[in-house]
């Protein structure tokens, strides 16, 4: 009895995980560029734990196994703002973002000026350009971005964005909603395009993951009915044991 609760404990801890991701994932529904999670998990069968008295593959004993999460990278559908500092990237890219631990990476083109006539993030972190931070003359008008990432005022060219991607993007490390941190080396993406005027919306399938939600909640509850049954038994059997000692 006590290996059926214990099997039971770990099957309601990895839903409790799963629930956990998937609230988030909904919650990120309208955050620009996220990238939904899901999570992963295996069989752990115990080494030396066995129900010898048992016959049959009853006498392995099986727990559940949280390994990690899963992220889903694919590209987003893409939204018409018609704001001139909001940009999309179509293809494998990833814009540059300063913040007080180093560099990040998002794909959240929700940019704005600051009161410096600088470009940043929805979050006021500043986005790096090929020669560092962008800054437009708060008087400037006409901005431009080309499919490059080139910036352009009525006053002149600005800079150009800076555009990266790495080797393996399930490396990197989510930081927040939507920046990410990667040990990897940047590279050069020359062959994604940015459109102005336009966001990538998260990824996440809403009706998904309420399905998702649904389905760990009948789970969930049908372990917790499970446990109060054996709970149940243990002390059925003590009063019985009681009882035939005080005979």
């Amino acid at each position: 009895m006590e290996n059926a609760l214990l099997i039971s404990l770990t099957r309601q801890m990895a839903l409790k995980r799963q629930m956990s991701v998937v609230a988030n994932n909904l919650a990120n529904v309208n955050t620009a560029g996220f990238k939904a999670d899901s999570t992963h998990f295996t069989e752990y069968l115990m080494p030396v734990a066995r129900m010898t008295d048992q016959k049959g593959p009853d006498r392995i004993l099986s727990y559940v196994n949280d390994t990690g999460l899963v992220r889903d990278f694919t590209q987003g559908s893409m939204e018409k703002t018609d704001k001139d500092l909001h940009v999309a990237i179509s293809g494998d890219g990833w814009l540059v973002v300063q913040t007080p631990d180093g560099e990040r990476y998002t794909r959240n083109g929700e940019l704005t000026l600051d009161p410096e006539g600088q470009i940043v993030t929805n979050e006021g972190l500043p986005v790096l350009g090929n020669g560092g931070p962008i800054t437009i003359g708060l008087n400037e008008t006409g901005i431009e971005i080309a499919r490059d990432g080139t910036i352009s005022t009525d006053a002149g060219l600005k800079g150009a964005l800076r555009i990266v991607k790495f080797a393996d993007n399930s490396q990197l490390k989510k930081e927040g909603a939507s920046l990410y941190a990667s040990a990897q080396e940047p590279e050069d993406a020359p062959d994604v395009q940015i459109l102005q005027g336009m966001i990538e919306k998260s990824n996440v399938k809403a009706i998904s993951q309420l399905t998702t939600m649904i389905e760990t909640v009948r789970a969930y509850t049908s372990v917790s009915h499970t446990l109060r049954r054996m709970q149940q038994l243990r002390q059925d059997a003590i009063e019985r044991l009681a009882g035939v000692r005080n005979a």
